[in-house]
């Protein structure tokens, strides 16, 4: 079972559960990141707006059978209280959990599905290397991202060369890394190269420090 896979199988079998974008990727085996990008991928949707669309959707059927506690259907929901299930209701649907619950069938709105899982088999990959890699300081050009604007990343290196890359880099092997990522799937994406410091870095150059850690390399399949 691939990671997306994973996702899908924890997200529909724990619809109590307020899980994290984090708590997901445990399970699905990879980052947060390798996750948001593979989910939106195959799916076409941001994990965690699916997420929140599914637990809502099901709610909503509650609330249609005429479900007599709201506050009941929250907790199902995996909201911890009447107004924070309250909120996210009206910024889903347009209407509160009451007025939906009275509401006439041709005002209900259509729910999101759950996925069908593709069953099609992964390839095999060999075995990882680990490799720890040493402190870096990393500079270039830096750009904030949602779910669904990274189509812009490859304009963002062509920006980068654009500009004459990054005054006294170490080397000449270019960087992409992501970081900040938060449970929508939004991040931050800096493209550039290891320098030594920060000091002479041109108005508008984003940094990054990255820190020593472990890596597992793969090799994909010919």
């Amino acid at each position: 079972m691939n990671p997306v896979q994973k996702a899908l199988w924890f997200v529909e079998g724990n619809p109590r559960d307020a899980a994290t974008l984090d708590a997901i990727a445990r399970h699905s085996g990879v980052s947060p990141y390798h996750l948001t990008r593979a989910f939106a991928a195959v799916t076409g949707l941001s994990l965690m707006r699916y997420v929140r669309a599914r637990r809502l959707s099901e709610a909503a059927r509650e609330l249609e059978r005429g479900a007599p506690s709201i506050l009941a259907v929250a907790l199902d929901a995996g909201y911890g209280s009447h107004e924070a299930f309250t909120r996210a209701f009206r910024e889903h649907f347009g209407t509160t959990p009451e007025q939906y619950r009275n509401s006439s069938a041709e005002r209900r709105v259509t729910p999101t599905e759950a996925i069908t899982m593709d069953e099609t088999p992964m390839p095999n990959l060999a075995a990882p290397r680990i490799e720890t890699s040493k402190p870096q300081l990393l500079a270039g050009l830096s750009v904030r991202y949602r779910g669904d604007t990274m189509g812009g990343i490859p304009a963002q290196w062509q920006r980068l060369h654009e500009v004459g890359g990054v005054p006294d880099a170490i080397g000449q092997v270019a960087y992409g890394a992501c970081y900040n990522t938060d449970d929508d799937g939004n991040l931050d994406y800096l493209c550039g190269f290891e320098v030594a410091d920060f000091t002479a870095l041109p108005k508008g150059f984003g940094s990054l420090r990255v820190p020593e850690q472990k890596y597992a390399v793969f090799h994909q399949p010919e």
